[in-house]
């Protein structure tokens, strides 16, 4: 197959690197791509917001295949651009989308198809909003009803946060993500990703993770895109694997069937495991970042016969091994992330540090610039690794950090903190 992948970032470089060892793949290419992703492809500079642009070059190259890894292109039609022109491709139709594209929609179809989630309220007015969450107290959730790139979310142990984050949202701090806001029950527990491949009829468990959100050590800080991630996650038994496919992925799946809007692509459940079992965060609609990294390093099968599975609608006829090793990867973020990152700064020892077989190290944020790599982003690089166990495996990663030099960059350093705990029998 001839395939393209759109996306330029660390979640893209991993699925680059997987799908670039499959044995049916003839060319890959990459839309925008980045350094890292062109030692596995060819980078093409096309904008995948220009969707007939993008349908042009797949004509052009005879690409069997694209594989779309952001959201917003999802969110706006690519898949269904795409599919009209007689191209397959793996991700959800617009209609499909709308279960990361808006949480008042996810939210309004858990309601109706009784999947498990915090009790919420929608608004479209600031004061309406303010109301609400005087009369409920906090803890609570506020949340950019659209895309907002992972900063949309606040969660607020203070009234006045709340409010705050109620008026940042209608003051426009989120552009049009933030027209309309929902407001929502704060879950209480542990947070784990879930992952299923989909064709609209069957959903294929895809492994777990657990990330880290915060900026800083001990989870502290800003909430980021993710400073890190392992897998699998420990809290997520078969149990609690089983449960999440009845009550939360197998409803979904039918409501989504009974609208009109089957889904077909990667659905990653958020999930609170709370002391009355999982419950939804939230849905998005692409493989999560930093989770697929840690992800591609297990998969033991062919990702991207998976993926075309879930394309042409036979996932009914697969099924996924892992390699039992658990995988870790560590963010390393450019000073000033998530705030104000400072780009530009020079990288070196990438390639030193990855000379560990355990160890592979996916570009996220980065450029050439006079033949040498900067950082171009605010998570620039994520450095991964597989052990025994993961505290193996976090030895794996810091060491491989410790081989790089950018005294711009910084990390969190207790990456796999709970896992660890687990491990040692000290429980949580």
């Amino acid at each position: 197959m001839n395939v393209l992948l759109i996306g330029s970032g660390g979640r893209e470089h991993a699925l680059a690197w997987k799908i670039a060892a499959s044995p049916v793949l003839t060319k890959l290419y990459c839309a925008p791509g980045n350094p890292g992703i062109a030692s596995v492809a060819e980078c093409v500079p096309l904008d995948p917001a220009k969707h007939a642009e993008t349908v042009a070059f797949c004509k052009e190259k005879s690409i069997d295949f694209v594989v779309v890894g952001p959201e917003a292109p999802l969110v706006a039609g690519i898949a269904d651009d795409l599919r009209d022109a007689g191209i397959s491709v793996f991700g959800p139709s617009k209609a499909a989308a709308r279960l990361e594209g808006s949480k008042g929609f996810t939210k309004d179809l858990c309601a109706r198809f009784d999947v498990p989630t915090g009790a919420y309220q929608r608004f479209t007015q600031a004061e309406a909003a303010r109301a609400y969450i005087r009369q409920q107290g906090v803890p609570i959730v506020v949340k950019a009803d659209g895309l907002a790139a992972g900063k949309g979310v606040v969660v607020a142990f203070d009234v006045q946060e709340a409010l705050d984050a109620v008026d940042a949202c209608f003051d426009g701090a989120f552009g049009g993500a933030g027209a309309e806001v929902v407001v929502e029950e704060y879950l209480d527990g542990e947070e784990a990703s879930f992952f299923c491949l989909c064709d609209g009829r069957t959903a294929l468990p895809f492994g777990t993770a657990q990330d880290h959100k915060r900026v800083g050590d001990g989870d502290t800080g800003a909430n980021t895109g993710g400073m890190g991630a392992y897998s699998p996650a420990p809290v997520m038994t078969q149990e609690i694997i089983d449960r999440t496919m009845r009550e939360l992925i197998e409803p979904t799946m039918r409501g989504m069937a009974e609208i009109g809007a089957p889904f077909s692509g990667v659905l990653f459940a958020g999930l609170m495991i709370t002391k009355d079992g999982p419950k939804l965060i939230e849905y998005n609609t692409r493989f999560g970042d930093p989770e697929t990294q840690v992800l591609m390093l297990r998969l033991k099968d062919d990702l991207l016969l998976l993926l075309k599975a879930a394309a042409d609608g036979v996932l009914d006829q697969m099924s996924v091994r892992w390699n039992d090793d658990p995988a870790l990867t560590v963010v390393m973020a450019a000073r000033g992330y998530p705030a104000a990152p400072e780009k530009g700064s020079v990288i070196r020892g990438v390639d030193a540090a990855a000379e560990d077989e355990t160890v592979e190290i996916f570009h996220a944020g980065t450029a050439e610039r006079n033949g040498e790599l900067v950082a171009n982003g605010g998570r620039v690089l994520n450095v991964t690794a597989s052990g025994k166990t993961v505290q193996d495996a976090q030895k794996a990663a810091y060491a491989a950090i410790a081989r790089i030099d950018w005294p711009e960059g910084f990390y969190r350093r207790d990456i796999g903190w709970r896992a660890i705990a687990r491990e040692k029998g000290d429980g949580l």
